[in-house]
């Protein structure tokens, strides 16, 4: 072996020794223990209500998508691994696969239903409290200050809403809602005139009885839940002529989402937005029709002109 042949094996090994001892020291400082208790949540509505009002003080984990429903969730090993080392488990309840993870974890760590609805201010505020609450009582960690400075943003969030609602003309707007967005569109003011449910539990009969109420009192929107796909939202919005519209339930499901504060205020944007389609649909097919009217009424008023300088010709011939 020739010598540049030997310095270019020594670098060689020189370059693999780096990458490994390198590697050992990121593998040992990823498995150094934060000394923060770890608290696992099934979604991203509990993950960042943990955030707000404890997000320096302890470690948080996350195992469902914000894309998908939490109750259709697959779960993976790595779940059954956050459950391990969980200190704290928050759910509310409608997650199917909880009590599997915490048994196929070997988890000692307690679990906290945080049950009900989220998506208008105030039910939002009472999450806050409970999780609040189960922080306090099962890791001891006092969030009063976090919670009260929460509380307060929400309030402030809530009044936001019904102005941005009064602004854009929400109030008694006809609309059909999926049943997971029914209480926040009825807090902003709409008139809901029909509801549906998870697509896969909609039957013939609801779907004809949707269209029907949809059609008799002119929804003019069909807003789905984005978690529960929108296949069905935009059949009806199609059938009946209104514009259809998803919304998520969910923070991290688009830039700056970073907790259901947001979110209502995303939603609400999204339905001034539509609404807004939905009114230059409306005044677009009013105008094509006062112009089909006047065209057709021009036709017959030309009709009966010529009819009449016939009939007048033929009078004066016959005098003649």
């Amino acid at each position: 072996m020739g010598a540049p042949s030997l310095r270019k094996t020594i670098a060689f090994t020189f370059l693999l020794a780096v990458i490994f001892l390198f590697s050992i020291a990121v593998n040992v400082h990823a498995a150094e223990p934060t000394n923060k208790p770890v608290i696992v949540t099934t979604t991203t509505v509990l993950e960042s209500i943990v955030k707000d009002l404890a997000g320096d003080k302890v470690s948080v984990v996350v195992i469902a998508s914000p894309t998908i429903c939490p109750a259709h969730y697959d779960v993976s090993p790595s779940d059954v691994e956050a459950f391990r080392i969980a200190d704290l488990i928050l759910a509310h309840g409608f997650e199917p696969w909880v009590e599997d993870l915490k048994k196929a974890s070997g988890s000692e760590a307690p679990i906290v239903y945080v049950r009900g609805p989220w998506n208008t201010p105030d039910t939002l505020k009472q999450k806050y409290v409970e999780v609040a609450n189960a922080i306090r009582e099962h890791l001891g960690i006092d969030v009063s200050d976090k919670l009260s400075k929460s509380l307060e943003e929400i309030d402030k969030v809530k009044q936001w809403l019904l102005n941005f609602a009064n602004e854009h003309g929400f109030k008694d707007a006809p609309v059909v809602s999926m049943l997971w967005q029914k209480s926040f569109i009825s807090f902003l003011g709409f008139r809901i005139v029909a509801v549906y449910r998870s697509p896969e539990m909609v039957s013939a009969k609801e779907y004809s009885e949707v269209v029907e109420n949809a059609t008799k009192y002119g929804a003019v929107l069909v807003i789905d839940n984005l978690q529960s796909g929108v296949e069905l939202g935009e059949k009806i919005a199609s059938e009946v002529g209104a514009v259809e519209v998803a919304l998520t339930n969910f923070p991290g499901t688009a830039p700056g989402l970073n907790n259901v504060t947001e979110v209502m205020k995303y939603n609400a944007k999204l339905l001034a937005k539509a609404l807004e389609e939905a009114t230059a649909m409306k005044e677009k097919i009013t105008l094509e029709r006062e112009i089909s009217f006047w065209r057709n009424t021009t036709y017959i008023l030309a009709v009966l002109v010529i009819a009449l300088g016939l009939a007048l010709t033929y009078i004066v011939l016959r005098k003649r």
